[in-house]
Formats: structure tokens, C-alpha cells, sequence
């Protein structure tokens, strides 16, 4: 789970990475230590952040709720990483997708400042 590799001893954006996807609603609240990078112009940038992530193990993908931007996102990282794997420009590693999103991640740990960053109570009681 999650929340138990961002409280173990596993170093952030070294053992592993937490990717957000979410674009226009990013604000309210994130995963501590995630690196936002909206679906919108992922296409764009998804070799810059391999480029950034290369040496990292394990991506988790995450959106709101993990059932279509983090999921493609992930899936388009994790091809691309495939490819450069196949001709020897790139290391083992595995991409994982945050089951039910940030929603559902905020919905259990949003008053634990070691799992989440900048929480606003007002957006998610807007969006709920």
C-alpha cells in the first residue's frame, strides 16, 4: 500500500515515485513528495519525465480516482520505458496505478502530514 512505502525507509523520487496526472483539479491537496504532471500535455512530456525517473524503480500513477487519466498515463509511461528497456537504454523497473485516485487516498489520510501536502478541506467538501 501506498501509504506504508511513503512511511517506510524507501528515499521519494529515488526508490519511488508518486506521478499526478490531474490538471485543473490538482489544487486541494497531493500526495507529499508526488510530482504533478497533468494528462493534458503528458504526450509532450512524458521524456522528460522518464529522463527524471529513469533511475527510480517503481512509478505509481494516480488521477482523482484512477480510472482513466492515471491509468492511460501510466500505460503510455510504461510503454515508452518498455521500448528504451528493449534497446538497452533503460533499466528494470514497474509502473503501478494508485487504486481509486487521489479521492479516495485524501478520503483516508488527509489529515497525515506525512502522506498529504496542502490539503484544503473547502475544495473537497465543494467537490463531494
Amino acid at each position: 500500500e501506498l501509504s506504508k512505502i511513503i512511511k517506510s525507509e524507501k528515499k521519494p523520487n529515488e526508490d519511488y515515485v508518486v506521478v499526478d496526472v490531474r490538471g485543473d483539479d490538482y489544487p486541494g491537496g497531493h500526495i507529499k513528495g508526488s510530482v504533478n504532471s497533468p494528462a493534458e500535455t503528458f504526450l509532450d512530456d512524458v521524456n522528460d519525465l522518464i529522463a527524471k525517473t529513469k533511475d527510480v524503480k517503481t512509478v505509481i500513477f494516480h488521477c482523482a480516482l484512477s480510472q482513466a487519466r492515471g491509468p492511460k498515463a501510466a500505460r503510455i509511461y510504461a510503454e515508452t520505458r518498455d521500448n528504451l528497456e528493449k534497446e538497452g537504454k533503460d533499466k528494470e523497473h514497474e509502473v503501478l496505478v494508485l487504486r481509486g485516485g487521489f479521492s479516495e487516498f485524501q478520503e483516508k489520510y488527509r489529515d497525515d502530514t506525512e502522506l498529504v501536502e496542502e490539503y484544503d478541506k473547502e475544495i473537497w467538501d465543494y467537490r463531494d
